[in-house]
């Protein structure tokens, strides 16, 4: 069985986010990016899971980006990826993204695909079921369990309220959350391993972007925390009433 797992690259959460070129981009010379958490520590990991216990022989890992995305991809590798393929081309289109890695898969004979349930960035939560429609392929979203057996993949996933548990033939792809896997760092040996590992940088296809980011804008400045007496309710219910307007 063949592994195809999406990774992408994110700002770190701590980092300090510029904006620039009339706040329609991030400003990248001061922004430390990270591999996407999801993507990381529950689809990646899960693929290397079913490679471990003799279900899967091979897992790939796929990106869209340019060059400044290969540390993360190094990551992925140092941590058990076979070999990396990155797309040429830097989109924040989920549509186009999505196309772009359809286009890579249609006739690779992947079996399974995974992804992080969303990126850390948009939380779009879109390229997953998009790549699934586009490649005439079953989508199962929001996992927390995936077990293979022959040609069948049994998922518990999320739903509101509580959960359900599917089986679906293969291909299919799947989106992972937290629960379907445990995190990992990666070993000595496997970031020794990564700076060998065949890393396959292929053309994008043509498509159009359907979505064109107008502006970002960063959250309004926290004020200042004022601290109330315990025995002042009545300024604490004022307050609360002509400040914060929550009752």
């Amino acid at each position: 069985m063949k592994v195809l797992v999406c990774i992408s690259q994110v700002p770190d959460t701590v980092t300090k986010i510029v904006l620039k070129d009339n706040n329609t981009a991030i400003d990248e010379s001061g922004t430390t990016f990270i591999l996407n958490p999801y993507d990381e520590w529950y689809a990646l990991v899960r693929a290397l899971e079913l490679k471990e216990s003799g279900v899967a022989e091979t897992v790939h890992l796929i990106t869209v980006g340019r060059a400044n995305t290969e540390p993360v991809i190094r990551k992925a590798l140092a941590l058990g990826g076979d070999e990396a393929v990155r797309i040429d081309a830097d989109s924040a289109d989920p549509f186009t993204v999505a196309t772009y890695i359809a286009a890579y898969a249609k006739d690779a004979g992947y079996d399974l695909i995974l992804c992080g349930k969303e990126s850390i960035d948009y939380h779009n939560g879109a390229v997953g079921p998009m790549l699934a429609e586009l490649l005439d392929a079953d989508f199962l979203g929001f996992a927390t369990h995936i077990d293979i057996a022959g040609n069948t993949a049994t998922v518990k996933r999320e739903i509101e309220g509580g959960e359900e548990t599917d089986s679906v033939s293969l291909p299919v792809v799947i989106s992972c959350q937290k629960g379907v896997a445990e995190a990992r760092i990666p070993n000595m040996r496997g970031i020794m391993a990564a700076r060998t590992r065949p890393l396959k940088v292929v053309s994008p296809a043509e498509t159009p972007a359907l979505t064109v980011i107008v502006s970002y804008e960063l959250p309004v400045a926290k004020s200042g925390v004022k601290l109330v007496a315990a025995d002042n309710m009545d300024e604490l219910v004022n307050l609360l009433h002509t400040e914060a307007k929550v009752i």
